[in-house]
C-alpha cells in the first residue's frame, strides 16, 4: 500500500502490486507525479487511502512563522526523549493528538508539533519483507510526499499526513496536521533528500556508537514494542548495511551532532553501556547559533569539577572543550564523560558554560530537574539535549523578531482587505 498527498493509490488483487497513478503533468503542489509498482503487504494494510492537501485561510505573514527543525538518527537512539525535552523548553506538555488514532506518532504541544518521518514509509512491515527492503532504504520511503507536506506546513497550510503504526506494522488512515509555530521532523531521513534538507532551519543528528545503540534498542523494543531479543538482533544485522549507506552520512549536514560513546573513565571499557562519554559537536557560522563554550571560547580545555561542588560517584566526571573540524567544517566540541548524582548541583557546571541562551541564571539546571525522570538525565545526553533545546528557542525568537521588524511585502498588502 502507498500513501500520498493529492494522488490516488489503488490495489490490484490479481497482480498483487500497488499501482500509483495520476496525470503526468504537474499537480497544483508543483510536484511531478510518477508511477511505482511494489509488492503489497498484509491484508490489514491492503486498503487504499486517498490523501489530499487541505489548506486553511492564511496570510503571507502567517506562512512565514513556522520554524522547521530536523532531528535524524537510527531507530532506538533517543529521538522521542529528545523531543520531550525540546518541547518542555517551549512550555506546555507534548501529547499525542486528541481524539485521533491511539497509535499516532505525532506529538503536539502549545508551540510545537513533532512529526515522525516513519509515517512516510511506502510499504507496511510485511510489504518491506516481500520486497527485500528495510525501512532505512530510500526506496521504502516517499520523499516526494515528505517534501510536499513539510513544505506546505512551513507555508502555513494544513495537510493530511499518513500514519505508520509501529505496533501492527501497518499503514493506517491519515490524520490532519495543522501548521504549528515550530515543526519538528524526526526520523531516519530528515537530511537525506536535498529538497527536505533545504526546508530545515536547524538540524541535529544523534550519533550513537554501535555498542550503546544495541543496548538502548533492546531496552526499548522489548519493553515498549514487545519484540523478542532474537528478532531485535536479526533486525540490527539486517539494517546495518542500509544504515551505513543512507542514514549515518546525514550527520555531515547537521548543524549540531550529539555523539554518544562508551566512557573513557572506565578501565577496559567495562560497563560501557552504563557509563557514557557524550560530545556536542556544533558548527560554526550558523545564523543565530552561537556554539556553547567552557571557560574560554576557542581554547582547549580539560576540566575535572571540584568534588565538593559536584557530587559524582564512580567512575567520576570530566568535561572538555575544544575547537575542531568535522567533515571539513569548523566546529566547537563540548564533551562530558561520566555521570553526576545530584541534578541541582548542575548549577555549578552551568555557571562555567557560556552562550547557553538561557533567560535567567539556573534555567538549564531547572530544565534538567523538571525532566529528571527522563532517560539520560544523569549524563551528557540529557544535558546536551537540554542545551540544544535552549539554543533552538533562541533561534526561533531571533527569526520571529527579524520577521516582525521586516516591512510588509507588496503581496501581503495585496492580500489584506481594503478596509483593514
Amino acid at each position: 500500500m502507498m500513501n500520498t498527498a493529492c494522488k490516488i493509490s489503488t490495489f490490484n488483487p490479481i497482480s498483487q502490486f500497488f499501482f500509483f497513478t495520476s496525470n503526468p503533468s504537474k499537480s497544483h503542489l508543483g510536484i511531478h507525479q510518477r508511477q511505482v509498482a511494489l509488492k503489497s503487504g498484509r491484508a490489514c494494510c491492503s486498503s487504499s487511502w486517498n490523501l489530499s492537501c487541505s489548506s486553511r485561510a492564511t496570510t503571507v505573514d502567517d506562512a512565514k512563522k513556522t520554524l522547521v527543525i530536523g532531528l535524524g538518527a537510527d531507530s532506538g537512539c533517543g529521538k522521542t526523549t529528545f523531543m520531550r525535552r525540546l518541547t518542555s523548553v517551549f512550555g506546555g506538555k507534548a501529547e499525542y493528538l486528541k481524539n485521533g488514532n491511539p497509535d499516532s506518532n505525532t506529538l503536539v504541544s502549545d508551540t510545537t508539533t513533532v512529526i515522525c518521518l516513519d509515517d512516510y514509509h511506502l510499504l507496511d512491515r510485511e510489504g518491506r519483507k516481500l520486497n527485500g527492503l528495510t525501512a532505512l532504504h530510500p526506496k521504502a520511503n516517499n520523499f516526494d510526499l515528505m517534501y510536499e507536506q513539510i513544505n506546505l506546513l512551513k507555508q502555513g497550510v494544513s495537510v493530511e499526513k499518513p500514519i505508520y503504526n509501529h505496533s501492527t506494522g501497518c499503514l493506517d488512515p491519515p490524520e490532519i496536521i495543522h501548521p504549528p509555530k515550530i515543526l519538528i521532523v524526526e526520523g531516519l531521513h530528515p537530511m537525506y533528500d536535498p529538497r527536505v534538507r533545504e526546508l530545515l532551519d536547524f538540524s541535529i543528528y544523534l550519533d550513537i556508537s554501535d555498542d550503546v545503540k544495541f543496548a538502548w534498542k533492546i531496552q526499548r523494543d522489548m519493553k515498549e514494542r514487545g519484540h523478542s531479543l532474537e528478532s531485535i538482533v536479526a533486525s540490527i544485522k539486517t539494517r546495518k548495511p542500509d544504515f551505513d549507506a543512507f542514514i549515518e552520512p546525514q550527520k555531515q549536514y547537521a548543524d549540531a551532532v550529539i555523539q554518544v560513546l562508551p566512557s573513557n573513565l572506565v578501565p577496559n571499557n567495562e560497563d560501557e553501556k552504563k557509563f557514557l562519554k557524550v560530545r556536542l559537536i556544533m558548527k560554526e557560522g550558523i545564523k543565530y547559533f552561537d556554539p556553547v563554550y567552557l571557560f574560554d571560547e576557542g581554547s582547549t580545555i580539560s576540566w575535572i569539577p571540584c568534588g565538593r561542588k559536584l557530587t559524582c560517584s564512580y567512575p567520576g566526571i570530566k568535561f572538555a572543550y575544544t575547537p575542531d573540524t568535522y567533515y571539513n567544517n569548523e566546529v566547537s566540541v563540548l564533551e562530558m564523560d561520566g555521570q553526576f548524582d545530584r541534578l541541582h548541583e548542575l548549577m555549578y557546571v552551568e555557571s562555567n558554560l557560556s552562550n547557553l541562551s538561557t533567560k535567567f541564571y539556573g534555567e538549564a539546571t531547572g530544565q534538567m530537574l523538571k525532566n529528571g525522570d527522563f532517560p539520560g538525565s544523569n549524563n551528557g545526553t540529557g544535558l546536551f539535549q537540554t542545551i540544544l533545546g535552549l539554543k533552538i528557542r533562541d533561534i526561533h525568537e531571533h527569526i520571529m523578531s527579524e520577521k516582525n521588524n521586516r516591512p510588509t511585502s507588496d503581496i501581503t498588502k495585496f492580500l489584506q482587505p481594503a478596509y483593514a
